[in-house]
């Protein structure tokens, strides 16, 4: 476990300055956002490889064209790299404004057209929903949310939060159910030591948002995402 952090340190720092080189060389060609999230994507592809983390994926032919919300669970910090790596998809986060912050991580998450959000402030956090809104509106973009809000400490499911459905209300577009699971112990809370995992994800059936209310949209959501951990 020891040796295995330390291989992902010594090799995963100078390949993520390598590859933010490669997000400012990307940004001379093409400034959608597109390149940066693909660049993410190999990255950590690169960064579950040196962890030891095998991931398997099912219902990858749910995607629709177009547009939609991923709502997933939120068991780990690897969540987001297995996402990243494994939605074969061009997708924008929307994540919390701390992240934001890390040095050369959250300066290409910023150049990707990520989206933060800041969770202490009601105002603040409802300005984020409206700019995704506006993105998958007139860019066409998916987004993807936790709408647990953090993690989950016991890998069971904890309580939705409104305003992420209140997104998908407002876009309009489907919401894809996204279960994850077998990521809670890779890197526990507190801790930067690294272990091995075999990780699944479930990619549910695409739920249409037309007619539903908020509280039944997220009844549906919690119900499939919870079948998929099954």
């Amino acid at each position: 476990m020891f040796f295995r952090t330390l291989i992902v340190w010594i090799v995963g720092l100078p390949v993520t300055l390598l590859l933010f080189i490669c997000v400012l060389i990307s940004l001379i060609f093409d400034r959608s956002g597109n390149s940066v999230h693909s660049i993410g994507a190999f990255w950590s592809r690169i960064l579950l490889f040196l962890s030891g983390v095998r991931v398997g994926v099912n219902g990858v032919e749910n995607i629709p064209e177009g547009p939609v919300i991923f709502a997933s669970n939120h068991q780990g910090a690897f969540d987001i790299l297995v996402l990243q790596s494994y939605i074969p998809t061009q997708f924008r986060w929307i994540s919390k404004e701390s992240l934001f912050k890390i040095p050369v991580v959250g300066w290409s998450m910023s150049l990707a057209g990520y989206i933060s959000i800041d969770r202490g402030r009601a105002a603040l956090a409802y300005r984020s929903i409206e700019k995704a809104v506006d993105r998958v509106r007139r860019e066409g973009i998916s987004v993807l949310i936790f709408p647990e809000g953090t993690r989950s400490t016991t890998g069971t499911l904890l309580p939705f939060k409104r305003g992420s459905f209140l997104l998908a209300l407002k876009c309009g577009v489907p919401v894809l159910p996204v279960s994850i699971q077998g990521t809670r112990d890779i890197m526990k809370k507190g801790s930067m030591l690294i272990r091995s995992a075999d990780v699944k994800v479930v990619v549910g059936r695409p739920i249409d948002t037309a007619g539903i209310e908020e509280v039944e949209l997220m009844e549906m959501v919690r119900r499939a995402v919870e079948d998929g951990l099954r």
